[in-house]
């Protein structure tokens, strides 16, 4: 496997992003991960070139479309056009009822989670356009399928993304540009571990705090190689023929392929209500 490719990733810093961004720097592709603390950055690129890979850090919030096109900016100066960006970043911790819960807490996390992964899918979309190729992963996740008490913010924030990942395929399919929504799973990272262990969150959604914990101590959280592994094949194009769609890390992905025409016709796979 050599992905000779140049990947941004945004919450490279630590979790999921970072494990991707191990993992594609592993396979042979040329990282640039962002994310706002300097420090967790500088230990993901301590662990990639300690391995033998190669990879940029560019703090950056991706709520600030100046920040935002900086980072492409310097990305595609130092290593090239961006191939292939997986918005990682995400915020879980505006939880509570819609009657108490912060407005300002609720809307800085719609911000993160949502117009995030929208500045920078502008920022590389032009390049990608104009090379009539790349690849957009959006981390999506299986709470925007469904409402969940206390988790607005989060919930309509993912539902969202995964309706703009179908607006963006539909848009970008006739310059070969795939765009997918991914839910890697319930994997332990720092953004779940405060659910499981915050005051707050006992206080705010007890409900919330006590599902995550009963998954934990059963096991049936996602472990994070399997997310990994997830994630790194549709990096690798395997889903390119599902652009636009919803894809979990428990779907079958070859089952999926080999139907891939259906799903596309009767929008399979999307947000769709049926009445």
């Amino acid at each position: 496997m050599n992905l000779d490719q140049v990947v941004l990733i945004t919450g490279g810093g630590r979790g999921l992003g970072r494990a991707f961004a191990q993992a594609l720097a592993q396979a042979g592709a040329q990282v640039a991960v962002t994310a706002r603390s300097e420090s967790e950055l500088a230990q993901t690129v301590e662990l990639i070139e300690q391995a033998g890979g190669r990879t940029l850090a560019l703090p950056a919030d991706v709520t600030d479309r100046h920040a935002v096109a900086r980072v492409v900016a310097a990305t595609e100066s130092q290593l090239g056009p961006i191939d292939m960006l997986i918005n990682s970043a995400g915020s879980f911790q505006a939880l509570g009822p819609v009657a108490h819960v912060d407005p300002d807490e609720w809307w800085r996390e719609v911000e993160i989670n949502l117009r995030g992964p929208f500045l920078c899918a502008q920022a590389v979309l032009p390049g990608m356009i104009a090379r009539r190729r790349g690849r957009i992963i959006n981390l999506a996740s299986a709470a925007g399928l469904q409402g969940i008490e206390t988790v607005s913010a989060y919930g309509a924030s993912k539902t969202a993304l995964i309706r703009l990942s179908e607006t963006l395929a539909a848009e970008t399919r006739p310059y070969g540009i795939t765009v997918l929504a991914a839910h890697p799973g319930t994997v332990r990272t720092p953004m779940n571990d405060y659910v499981i262990a915050s005051p707050l969150v006992r206080e705010r959604a007890p409900m919330v705090q006590q599902w995550y914990q009963q998954l934990y101590r059963e096991g049936g959280d996602t472990p994070i190689e399997r997310a990994v592994e997830f994630v790194v094949a549709l990096a690798l194009g395997r889903a390119d023929a599902l652009s636009g769609c919803y894809l979990s890390v428990d779907d079958d992905l070859e089952a999926l392929l080999a139907q891939a025409e259906a799903i596309q016709r009767e929008q399979r796979h999307m947000l769709r209500l049926h009445i």
